[in-house]
């Protein structure tokens, strides 16, 4: 009952855990089943908010708080309750108002700790909106009151995306903040020391486990934090090449069951950690 007890089990879901289509395949959630029953952590850190994860929690039964927001915050889904959150100081639209003027049509997104703002619309927000399932709330980034999370730029364009990182970065006040591109549409602004490599230690110190006994799940550039962050890093084989770089081992790829693959190496000892 207790052959992974002390392990924890961190993925990303996007790329990672779930399909192109977004479903979860019956062999990744058959063994994440039986990881859980005998004795190991597994949860996710993701770039979504706790409201946009109950589908998938419903599915899977996290039996550790995850992470959210790009490592923003940290959320016990039984309890429905944030285990820590960290806030975007509100010069932070200056940022905005900079990105605003400068880049024509950048769709503009604003995440609170509640819900999501879409503050002006483009193709990449349309998007993301069709792929994620999230309603279309609309509201200008200057009138929103709540506390804000992370902000989130999309466009459709190379081009626009790499001349919007070039910008902020340019930003008098962009060593306040941290910045990650998360998608190839998406780049973001998240609060300084916020990523998913800082959430993970927050986990284990929550959980009472040893950093090194854990082992973290990526594919993408906003992934490569907790994969160093962890005690054995993975990207799955459809990861971009920095998330390869940065991994201790690279597994097989989202289409191909990869959390189930892991979990197997583990068991049959190809994986020692």
């Amino acid at each position: 009952m207790n052959k992974f007890k002390g392990l924890l089990i961190c993925t990303d879901l996007d790329g990672t855990l779930l399909k192109d289509d977004k479903s979860i395949s019956r062999e990744n959630l058959d063994a994440i089943e039986y990881f859980k029953s005998e004795g190991g952590y597994f949860t996710f850190i993701t770039g979504r908010m706790p409201y946009f994860m109950e589908s998938i929690c419903s599915k899977i039964h996290p039996n550790a708080p995850f992470g959210c927001i790009n490592g923003g915050g940290l959320y016990d889904y039984n309890k429905k309750e944030y285990v820590s959150a960290k806030t975007l100081d509100k010069t932070v639209t200056e940022l905005i108002e900079y990105a605003d003027k400068n880049i024509a049509s950048i769709g503009i997104q604003v995440y609170t700790f509640e819900r999501i703002y879409f503050s002006r619309e483009n193709e990449a927000m349309k998007n993301f909106r069709k792929a994620t399932g999230i309603p279309n709330i609309t509201a200008d980034y200057k009138d929103i009151s709540e506390p804000f999370a992370k902000i989130v730029f999309g466009d459709e364009s190379e081009e626009k995306i790499l001349a919007l990182q070039e910008l902020l970065l340019s930003h008098p006040r962009s060593r306040e903040f941290d910045f990650i591109r998360s998608e190839r549409t998406l780049y973001e602004i998240l609060p300084k020391g916020a990523n998913k490599g800082s959430v993970l230690p927050k986990l284990c110190d929550h959980l009472g486990i040893d950093q090194s006994k854990t082992i973290a799940v990526g594919d993408y550039n906003n992934d490569i934090a907790m994969i160093k962050s962890a005690g054995i890093g993975f990207a799955v084989a459809n990861a971009c090449p920095e998330a390869k770089a940065a991994a201790d081992h690279i597994t097989v790829s989202n289409e191909e069951h990869a959390i189930a693959k892991i979990i197997a190496d583990i068991e049959n000892g190809k994986l020692r950690i």
